[in-house]
Order: structure tokens, then C-alpha cells, then sequence
């Protein structure tokens, strides 16, 4: 038998619910077992439904956790940012995730990821401050490519 969506397709597996064939590029795993895209359920998954209370708590996990990784970062690197600072900038960026997922009960979704970037970029000012230079300061490559990868690490912790 062939897909009722893709023809070309032979497949032995079928809807749970209406019994159209359908293979595994367009079925939809449920609790339940597979669907075609017609029969599941059109809701999120429980770890993407992110309220305005898990943002709140987010925002402040990531604002606490970037202040405080940000002020550590700034009392062990004193100086400008080298090459051991793109090292710690990327375990920045990993903690600071990792506080927003704690504090979202694992959730993932693109929200957090915003939040999360936004800590990295917080604790970057905060290592500025810490260390007694402008806030932005103009020429320092290695600071900006830290704040990239943190950002990024942290982005990419909270994925899908």
C-alpha cells in the first residue's frame, strides 16, 4: 500500500485513527500511537508551552546567573579577554542556559533562547564593569567573538 500523502512511498503503517496509510516522514507520534497529520493533535508538546510565568522565571534566572557568573569572570580575568576567555565565555554561556532551564522545569522553545542570549550579553557588561573599562569598549575583538560564543552556547543549549 502507498502513502496517501507521498504515493511514491510504500508503507505498511497506517493511521491509529481513520486507518489512512501513511509512512514515517508524514506520521505523527503520539502517546497513543501514530497519526497521520489530519488525526493528531494540533497542541505543542508540554516542554515547548512556555506562560508568562516560566518567561518571569527565566528572565530572572538568567539575569541572576549572568550577574554573578559575569562579576566571577571579571575577578579571574582582570585583563582583556584572551584566548582562555573565549574557553570560559563558552561556559558562561552553558551555565547560564543551564540556569534558565532549571528554572523553566527543562523547557526549550525560542523565548528561552532569547533570554538566555541576553544573559550572556549581560554578563559580558558585568566583566566589563568588574574589571573597571567602558561598558563597550571600542577594539576589544576578543570580548565581542566571547560574547558570540556565549550567546551562542547558550543558544544552542536550550534547543529543540
Amino acid at each position: 500500500m502507498q502513502c496517501a500523502r507521498h504515493p511514491k512511498v510504500d508503507t505498511g503503517l497506517t493511521c491509529g485513527r481513520c486507518e489512512t496509510p501513511i509512512c514515517p516522514r508524514c506520521a505523527v507520534f503520539t502517546d497513543v500511537g501514530a497519526r497521520c497529520p489530519s488525526c493528531a493533535p494540533a497542541r505543542k508538546l508540554p516542554q515547548f508551552e512556555i506562560g508568562p510565568v516560566y518567561l518571569m522565571r527565566a528572565a530572572a534566572a538568567a539575569l541572576v546567573a549572568s550577574v554573578g557568573l559575569g562579576a566571577v569572570w571579571g575577578a579571574l580575568l582582570p585583563g582583556r579577554i584572551g584566548i582562555f576567555g573565549l574557553l570560559m565565555a563558552a561556559l558562561i554561556g552553558y551555565l547560564i542556559a543551564g540556569a534558565v532551564s532549571v528554572a523553566t522545569n527543562h523547557k526549550s522553545g525560542t523565548p528561552l533562547q532569547v533570554l538566555a542570549a541576553a544573559g550572556a550579553i549581560t554578563a559580558y557588561l558585568v566583566h566589563n564593569l568588574v574589571i573597571g573599562t567602558d561598558i563597550l569598549p571600542s577594539g576589544d575583538l576578543f570580548g565581542y567573538v566571547a560574547v558570540i560564543i556565549a550567546g551562542a552556547v547558550a543558544i544552542n543549549r536550550l534547543r529543540y
